[in-house]
């Protein structure tokens, strides 16, 4: 599964991460293809709070550790 990702908060301003199927993941710099659009997502992390409204799974409220800022348009790649 891929996740191409446009914003601020993460290392690049563009980005793609790579889960394999081992669940070890990777990221790179940029657009890798090829992309094979399943979702797209918009991830807003604020202090301790991550809101995501995705097209295929809904709106999600999740809890985290670590205190970021990211704003993040992204798209699930298969």
């Amino acid at each position: 599964m891929k996740f191409i990702e446009f914003g601020i908060g993460n290392t690049w301003l563009i980005r793609t991460e790579t889960e394999l199927e081992d669940g070890t993941e990777y990221e790179e710099k940029g657009i890798k293809g090829p992309i094979n659009l399943n979702s797209v997502y918009l991830r807003i992390w604020i202090g301790k709070t991550v809101l995501i409204a995705d097209l295929k799974e809904g709106f999600k409220r999740q809890k985290k550790n670590r205190t970021e800022f990211k704003f993040i348009i992204g798209i699930v790649s298969s």
